[in-house]
């Protein structure tokens, strides 16, 4: 019987936290295990979270360039051979998100056309994923962007927190939508005193199921507010009114339909008891805060002492850190999937959550062609 060879890569990953000074050896190793780690945006805020990874993974970013030409390509050049390796390219989206899809695209294409065996797409914050619906004459540019990446070349991708889960099936390879809500609560349980005292709070019925999982696994109470203004994503809006109402509109002489009744929300309510506790807002994405502030307002009309919110992706556009800074919102703790510095100096009330264990863990598992479903573990669907 023949011995069987063992791989390099075994020796990797025997230590989750690399030594000091033994990065450049253990990078070696990493190229030679096959698997390289590449970041698709140069810039110092997007490679924070790379460089957290592959420390947390003992190895070294790939090399590569990523620039913008002065006719505003993007140029993608790797600078190091990746021939039959399983590839990771890291992308955190910042402000300019068309930017960062091409980054992305191209440097997959790139790696493609270099022969590399895998080339998995770590994407902590899926862009495009709030038009995942159909509405009036729209269209579902988030199965646009899956078409795409598959086309460039991608076989596998990691994400957190996908906006809506049935994204997924937009994707023609495996997607691996990882939680941040362990990471969350933990904050929850060691940052905020007395937290015991404190209520999980929906802003909107839409955000129930996840609030209820939350307020379950901390054994705290639920509240829900009803009836705030539409949101800015228009759920409801989804072509159910296209085309749209034509005044002096020739109707068929047989057709008669039940007349509609125009949907109206109620006044504002809060269904649960805030009194005299702390309120924990959660959600998946805080990108304009009207609604947040909006929510924190009513909440401290009903008696909460102490507001946070929570959510894993902070985009935090526009005047975002100047409305919490004002608003009565005491803290906003989001993680670090998407790149914040600027708004953390300019409203300290933000907070920010590291998750790069588990995308470094996720890594390190599929490479390796282990099991992911530790990562998964407590974790529930509404999550």
């Amino acid at each position: 019987m023949p011995r069987k060879l063992l791989l390099p890569y075994k020796s990797v990953f025997s230590h989750f936290r690399a030594p000091r000074g033994s990065h450049d050896s253990l990078a070696m190793t990493a190229a030679r295990s096959g698997y390289r780690v590449f970041s698709a945006n140069s810039t110092a805020a997007c490679t924070e979270l790379a460089k957290r990874i592959t420390e947390r993974l003992g190895a070294e970013l790939g090399k590569s360039v990523v620039y913008q030409e002065t006719n505003g390509e993007t140029r993608v050049e790797i600078k190091e051979s990746v021939r039959g390796q399983d590839i990771f390219i890291i992308q955190t989206i910042p402000r300019d998100v068309n930017t960062a899809v091409m980054e992305l695209l191209i440097m997959a294409y790139a790696l493609k056309t270099s022969c590399a065996r895998n080339i998995i797409g770590v994407i902590p914050y899926f862009p495009y994923s709030k038009q995942s619906k159909m509405r009036k004459r729209g269209s579902i540019v988030c199965k646009l962007l899956a078409s795409m990446l598959a086309k460039a070349g991608l076989t596998h991708i990691i994400t957190m927190d996908l906006h809506q889960k049935e994204i997924q099936g937009f994707f023609s390879f495996p997607v691996d939508n990882l939680r941040a809500s362990p990471f969350l609560l933990q904050y929850i349980q060691e940052e905020i005193p007395d937290y015991r005292n404190a209520v999980i709070v929906a802003k909107s019925p839409d955000a129930a199921k996840r609030a209820q999982s939350y307020a379950e696994r901390l054994r705290l109470g639920l509240a829900v507010i009803h009836g705030e203004a539409q949101c800015t994503e228009q759920d409801m809006d989804d072509g159910r009114h296209s085309p749209p109402m034509v005044k002096n509109a020739t109707v068929h002489p047989g057709l008669e339909l039940p007349l509609m009744m125009a949907k109206e929300k109620p006044p504002i309510t809060v269904v649960g008891d805030v009194g005299g506790r702390i309120a924990i807002i959660v959600d998946d994405i805080i990108d304009d805060v009207e609604s947040f502030v909006a929510a924190a307002e009513i909440l401290k009309e009903r008696g909460a002492y102490k507001i946070f919110v929570m959510a894993t992706h902070g985009l935090l556009s526009a005047d975002a850190p100047r409305l919490i800074e004002e608003s009565s919102i005491d803290e906003v703790v989001v993680t670090n999937t998407v790149p914040h510095e600027v708004q953390k100096l300019q409203c300290p009330k933000i907070k920010t959550v590291d998750i790069s264990l588990i995308l470094s863990e996720a890594i390190r598992r599929i490479h390796n062609g282990e099991s992911m479903a530790y990562l998964f573990r407590n974790i529930t669907v509404d999550d």
